[in-house]
């Protein structure tokens, strides 16, 4: 059975209604298991719990940024294999999100308060690039994904050693955001302006370095 294409409306309730679930409410249970089950806990000194965790928000930041960012360009997408796409990224993202708000939880701290500006930022940056069509808005994914992979592997590194719980939720995530950034270049993302590029580098570093405390 073929299944019904969104209208404009439609996705804009959709949009509304996973704004609403993505910054105004608990991520709760995801629909895969988080890695970090069965990941002994470790042994903490309180510096380490405190860098851990502003290392978390501001992951859990740049998923709600995503979940934004993918809403956005599913909004205006033309193609519905395009639009679908989006989506099933989007759903994967959601677990990311999940996974970092129960790390979050777990060493006693909170998201961002920014989590609502995070999100309408990204939404608006998603949706006006789609406005050029599909091909720059799969560029801009995958170019986002790239940068979130460089991202990820430094906050790897970073963690300390006896973390084990947030390293193998950052180790999933970094895998599944390079299968994400392979995808949108098969689909035909188109190559973004190198000026473009740095500009997201710096929204993205703005963004890290605030999160990390707020």
């Amino acid at each position: 059975m073929q299944s019904r294409r969104l209208t404009p409306l439609d996705r804009l309730l959709s949009g509304v209604n996973k704004a609403l679930r993505t910054v105004a409410a608990p991520a709760g249970r995801t629909a895969r298991e988080n890695p970090a089950k069965g990941v002994d806990a470790g042994e903490l000194s309180q510096s380490e719990q405190s860098h851990a965790a502003g290392l978390m928000r501001v992951n859990h930041a740049g998923e709600v940024a995503a979940q934004g960012l993918y809403q956005g360009h599913a909004l205006v997408a033309r193609d519905h294999s395009v639009e679908a796409q989006l989506q099933r990224a989007a759903d994967e993202e959601f677990d990311h999100l999940a996974w970092c708000e129960q790390r979050l939880t777990e060493l006693g701290e909170v998201p961002s308060r920014l989590s609502p500006l995070w999100f309408a930022g990204a939404y608006a940056i998603g949706a006006a690039s789609g406005m050029f069509g599909d091909r720059w808005s799969l560029g801009f994914i995958a170019e986002t994904e790239r940068q979130v992979c460089v991202h990820l592997e430094g906050h790897f590194e970073c963690l300390p050693e006896a973390d084990a719980r947030s390293r193998a939720i950052v180790k999933q995530m970094r895998d599944e955001e390079a299968e994400h950034g392979e995808n949108a270049m098969d689909a035909g993302a188109a190559e973004l302006p190198r000026p473009l590029k740095r500009l997201m580098q710096l929204t993205s570093r703005i963004m890290t370095t605030t999160a990390y405390r707020l």
